[in-house]
């Protein structure tokens, strides 16, 4: 057979081809060099689960005392007070290498009353402290102290989120530990109610949000915040089964929040380092919450003054005074309070048993007209 003169080169460019292209093939089969791997790798360090527990108190009677009452007119003893712990998981991730972490408020509710623990990658385990939330954004703000800097994700170059690119859900689904997710962006600006509250802005996702998964990160293969995991839709309003359809708060929404928590929280007086957060609750029963802008508007609150009232402990001095969750202090006294910690470095001043008079108020809606009422409320601490 003779060769013709384009035939040599086409053969000798053939086994070239093949020589170049056996340690491509080989290298790209490599699992540890895939992208979805190193960005798992990437942000695992900076993740942790985040475990809460508070008390939840009631009043109960034995079904025996009832029945001597009923039937043989004896007095019935007062209702005994149980204690029960309730346990939550979720998951959080470190963006401060100074032990910042960011989780959902829904994960840290009530947080004054919790005991948070966070574990990390590595299987440290460390005692958070609530610095604030914003329930209206439905995210928290956690810190914990370490001795040496922690890996962290940044806020600061975050990911450009385009639809239908790769992202993955890092975090505690189920309660089993460091997972990933993988999926993809499907859509943005999405609006979700939930618990007669209605979140806005939005990203939709169909990789796997789990209950445990809230507070985690969405990230995308550079390893680049996407989002913050936070509710998955199983049902539709009208009862329809949904798959993969999930929701996540946007990063740069983390970001600004974040941005507004720290400094809340670096503009907040000392009080001689007392524990500033167990006098409103130890003397009068009430657990407080900063006002943040978002919170502010939506009650209808001149921003920047008050403090809110998020619970009222049963049978508690603030509990008989006729204080209720939702209202919002004014003045301690005749001092101004805009913060809890004002509220509680003055109350640190005062003396069991010593009578409070609280300046309180709400805004309601009558006759068609927005209307501020207020009064002052004389409480008795304990």
């Amino acid at each position: 057979m003779k060769l013709t003169p384009l035939f040599l080169p086409r053969l000798l460019a053939f086994a070239l081809f093949s020589l170049l292209s056996v340690p491509v093939f080989a290298e790209s089969a490599d699992p540890a060099s895939e992208p979805s791997v190193v960005a798992a790798a990437k942000a695992l360090p900076a993740v942790v689960n985040v475990n809460t527990e508070r008390i939840v108190r009631r009043a109960v009677r034995d079904p025996y005392e009832d029945f001597i009452n009923q039937f043989f007119g004896e007095q019935v003893a007062p209702r005994r007070e149980v204690r029960s712990p309730v346990r939550s998981l979720g998951s959080g991730f470190i963006v401060d290498p100074s032990g910042y972490i960011v989780t959902n408020e829904h994960v840290v509710e009530r947080a004054e009353d919790l005991k948070i623990q966070v574990t990390t990658s590595d299987g440290k385990t460390y005692s958070a402290r609530y610095v604030t939330g914003d329930p209206s954004a439905d995210l928290a703000l956690l810190k914990i102290e370490s001795k040496t800097p922690l890996p962290f994700i940044s806020l600061k170059d975050i990911s450009p989120n385009l639809l239908g690119q790769t992202l993955l859900v890092v975090g505690n689904p189920l309660g089993y530990g460091h997972s990933v997710a993988r999926g993809i962006l499907s859509a943005t600006n999405r609006t979700l109610s939930l618990n007669n509250t209605e979140y806005e802005g939005l990203l939709q996702t169909d990789a796997a949000i789990n209950p445990g998964n809230s507070g985690g990160p969405l990230i995308d293969l550079a390893g680049k915040l996407v989002g913050v995991a936070s509710a998955k839709m199983a049902y539709t309003p009208q009862g329809v089964p949904t798959q993969g359809i999930g929701f996540a708060i946007p990063a740069k929404t983390v970001a600004e929040k974040v941005e507004q928590f720290k400094k809340a929280a670096q503009n907040r007086p000392k009080a001689n380092g007392s524990d500033l957060t167990q006098a409103a609750r130890r003397m009068l029963g009430l657990t407080l919450q900063l006002l943040t802008p978002d919170l502010s508007e939506a009650l209808g609150v001149p921003a920047g003054t008050g403090v809110l009232i998020s619970d009222v402990e049963p049978g508690s001095p603030a509990a008989r005074s006729g204080l209720q969750r939702g209202l919002v202090i004014y003045r301690l006294g005749r001092y101004e309070v805009n913060s809890p910690e004002e509220v509680e470095s003055l109350l640190n001043r005062a003396q069991r048993n010593a009578s409070v008079d609280l300046t309180v108020g709400v805004v309601r809606q009558v006759n068609d007209r927005v209307v501020q009422q207020i009064q002052t409320v004389s409480v008795t601490s304990r």
